[in-house]
């Protein structure tokens, strides 16, 4: 097949979803199909990299929206060269343009809304919400009901969309999704991680790994934290990542500071390559008390590093981390998160090993980004595909589902 990957970045510091759609497209590729990727990146913004699939990069883009004049025009000319365009991510300019150009042309586009219909973001940032509601009937329900299927990468996700909008009308398809296969050096990259943060050096890490920003619940966790230090004097916690669009660090800080943790806690900004696998490897469990998060794929890399995670229920791969008894999983507060923390410390170390044997295990059956890719190219090939509450169907025959105020 001839598929074509249209997103805003493909810049690391956007969040995981960047680094996935890159493995996914590098995986299709291998597998025979011929991928190419359009982003709103500046041609030589230096995250491009040359062992990507073709990249046509057409911005600088405009402000928040990611506007590029250049993209539309682009979709038109060469749209019909693909079989296929998997849109990802909602509520800027390349899903609008897309929905423009396909119109008409009998190549059928997909979209991944990589979270971005989560109700969270109404109740959280209602003047925001108000700006998407205007926006919304004349641009992003068209691009989701015209969308061939609209593919959610876990079922709460996929639920959790549907109380967002009343208009909504999308053909629903839950699929795996995932990440590349950890290097298998695991010792070699602990070293060169401790090498470089001497001061970590026999502490047990606690790691947070992602932006540093108030969705990710990182405040909880600090907290929380310093509730439960005096267990254990070696207990450490490496708040890893680059900071947000809030520049919040400084306030995390200097409340560490004020509680008594200032020195129990590391700040090494963003961690890539042999840094961030070397944290995984060294510490005992990874973190996330995220209020909203779609997939989480430091969460996915944690297990496959054999790391148990201990994330908030808002993560929405929880129940399959827990079921798969890879971590451990809390409400996403304070209490939560303490709450969380307590029960990992009291694990016994026998049952940790254990736990690390089955998150690898989880990562295998579940989060590689071979299943994800496998997945995906059902879908789009049109073959069966999970649609919950009724069983396998094709991709030909998805149900439409129409919530809230019901078309007819």
């Amino acid at each position: 097949m001839k598929l074509l990957q249209l997103l805003p970045s493909l810049d690391p510091q956007q969040g995981g979803t960047t680094e996935s759609v890159r493995q996914m497209s590098r995986r299709m590729a291998a597998l025979g199909h011929h991928v190419e990727l359009v982003t709103l990146d500046a041609p030589d913004a230096p995250w491009l990299q040359p062992d990507d699939p073709a990249v046509h990069a057409l911005g600088p883009a405009r402000g928040g929206y990611r506007y590029s004049p250049r993209l539309l025009p682009w979709l038109r000319a060469n749209a019909v060269r693909f079989d296929a365009v998997i849109v990802n991510g909602l509520w800027q300019y390349h899903g609008f343009a897309a929905w423009m150009a396909l119109r008409g042309t009998g190549v059928p586009y997909y979209v991944f809304p990589h979270g971005m219909l989560d109700p969270w973001f109404r109740t959280q940032h209602p003047l925001k919400h108000l700006k998407k509601w205007l926006y919304w009937p004349w641009a992003e329900y068209r691009v989701l009901r015209d969308a061939r299927v609209v593919m959610f990468t876990a079922e709460d996700e996929r639920l959790r969309a549907r109380d967002s909008f009343w208009l909504y009308r999308v053909r629903e398809a839950v699929v795996n999704f995932g990440t590349a296969r950890p290097p298998l050096d695991d010792g070699t990259l602990r070293e060169a991680f401790l090498a470089a943060h001497p001061e970590l050096r026999g502490k047990r890490l606690l790691l947070f790994l992602g932006r540093i920003h108030p969705k990710k619940g990182c405040d909880l966790l600090v907290e929380a934290f310093a509730r439960v230090a005096g267990i254990d004097p070696s207990l450490h916690l490496v708040m890893a990542g680059p900071d947000g669009d809030a520049q919040w660090a400084p306030t995390l800080r200097a409340r560490a500071e004020a509680l008594g943790v200032g020195a129990r806690v590391s700040w090494p900004g963003m961690l890539q390559d042999a840094m961030k696998w070397g944290a995984f490897h060294a510490s005992e469990a990874f973190v996330l008390p995220s209020h909203q998060e779609n997939f989480g794929i430091a969460v996915a890399e944690s297990l496959g590093c054999g790391v148990p995670a201990l994330v908030s229920t808002r993560v929405n791969i929880w129940r399959e981390l827990v079921r798969n008894g890879a971590g451990l999983s809390a409400l996403d507060s304070v209490d939560g998160t303490e709450s969380m923390l307590r029960r990992w410390l009291a694990t016994e170390p026998a049952e940790r090993e254990r736990m690390r044997a089955r998150a690898r295990v989880a990562f295998a059956l579940h989060f590689t980004v071979e299943a994800m890719a496998a997945d995906v190219l059902r879908v789009v090939q049109g073959g069966p595909v999970p649609f919950a509450g009724s069983g396998p169907v094709t991709a030909a025959g998805l149900h439409l589902q129409s919530l809230g105020r019901r078309e007819r």
